[in-house]
Parts: structure tokens; C-alpha cells; sequence
């Protein structure tokens, strides 16, 4: 995805308005938490339901396919379980 730059303009108050635009992209509405992170002096906007998907995203590359990390915890639990 091409980089967009959107500029918004900060009142008195220290308060600016995320456009619709973002919003949406965000998946966002009024009252949402949103999450600011600073890198390198500069701020990135995500939620918490995008962080987990960047994190199952950068999971599914170790896991083959038709796998199940639910059942193999599971299993894992059953096993010690009975080891106990």
C-alpha cells in the first residue's frame, strides 16, 4: 500500500480531529481507544485489534499450515496432566 500523508491542524486546546478517512482505515468510532507509539521521534496511530493482527500475521509464517496451536496446548495440558 502506497504511504499517505494527511495533515491535521492542532486547536488552542492541544486537541486536532483524525479524519473519517482515518478513522475508517483504523476501523475506529467515537469512544475507541486508539494507540500512539513513538519511534524515532516520530508517532504511529494503531488499536489494539491492529497490533493483533500484525502479531498473528508475523506468527503464521512459523506455523505450517492446517495446524492448530489451540490443540496442540491441549494436548500438551492433557499430557501433563496425567503426569502429575
Amino acid at each position: 500500500m502506497p504511504s499517505r500523508e494527511i495533515r491535521v491542524r492542532i486547536g488552542e486546546n492541544g486537541r486536532g480531529v483524525i479524519p473519517a478517512a482515518v478513522r475508517r482505515a483504523l476501523g475506529v468510532d467515537a469512544g475507541d481507544e486508539i494507540i500512539l507509539e513513538e519511534e524515532n521521534n516520530e508517532f504511529h496511530i494503531t488499536t489494539q485489534r491492529g497490533r493483533i493482527e500484525r502479531a498473528r500475521q508475523r506468527i503464521r509464517k512459523y506455523i505450517k499450515p492446517g495446524t492448530s496451536l489451540v490443540d496442540e496446548l491441549l494436548a500438551e495440558r492433557r499430557e501433563a496432566a496425567k503426569n502429575e
